[in-house]
């Protein structure tokens, strides 16, 4: 019996409705039309992430930012990636913080790609495409 490979959501971290508006209509334009679930801070995310549904067990792509209301999306990452069933989800920072250390702890906490607002349409397009051409070739195994 062949595994049916489940759709890749996308879970967006952003406060700014603007920015995330603009983030969608840019994932639109780069050819993505999966699923977005938006969270406009990091505690509901991390509801949702780390719940008793565990994201839906499905497999995620998520957009990240930085400066959240209630916490860093630096504890966000570090959750993310000390989590086993959300570790191998692809992680794209996308916030205003420019500043090499930064961008040095997000690589170091795993993020994939760290992207500063405003976003440049061409590399966030091409940062997706890469991500999805990777998405695209890995099985998720169904959850048991």
């Amino acid at each position: 019996m062949n595994a049916v490979p489940l759709a890749v959501t996308i879970v967006m971290i952003e406060d700014d409705e603007g920015h995330a508006r603009l983030i969608e209509k840019n994932l639109k334009r780069a050819g993505v039309y999966n699923e977005v679930r938006h969270f406009a801070d990091g505690t509901s995310a991390l509801d949702y992430l780390l719940g008793p549904s565990h994201g839906g067990q499905r497999p995620l792509l998520v957009l990240l930012d930085l400066n959240l209301p209630d916490m860093s999306g630096f504890d966000i990452l570090a959750k993310i990636k000390d989590d086993p069933v959300l570790r191998p989800a692809p992680v794209i920072v996308l916030t205003t913080t420019d500043d090499e250390r930064e961008i040095r702890r997000g690589y170091e906490l795993g993020c994939n790609v760290y992207i500063t607002k405003p976003v440049n349409y061409e590399s966030f397009a091409q940062a997706v495409r890469q991500l999805g051409l990777f998405l695209a070739v890995i099985q998720v195994p169904p959850p048991t």
